[in-house]
């Protein structure tokens, strides 16, 4: 969205009025809570840093290499 020169589009508007029906939506705090998951407070410059450093971190992760190691033996996959 950001290489085409608008904002990405909060999905919580959209969420609010498609679940507004589901005992899931209620209260603000689901809201809240998907709003901060998506880091929409945050520049494009803080997202970027924010992605490098979970990448990195799960790169250095022995969980993630032990599934790695799972995907592989099970799926073939690496």
């Amino acid at each position: 969205a950001a290489a085409h020169g608008r904002p990405p589009a909060s999905p919580a508007p959209s969420l609010r009025a498609a679940g507004s029906q589901l005992p899931c939506f209620h209260g603000s705090s689901t809201i809240r809570n998907l709003k901060e998951r998506f880091h929409m407070n945050m520049t494009e410059e803080q997202l970027q840093l924010l992605i490098e450093q979970l990448v990195d971190g799960s790169m250095r992760s022995i969980t993630t290499k032990l599934y790695d190691g799972f995907q592989y033996l099970t799926n073939g996959i690496m």
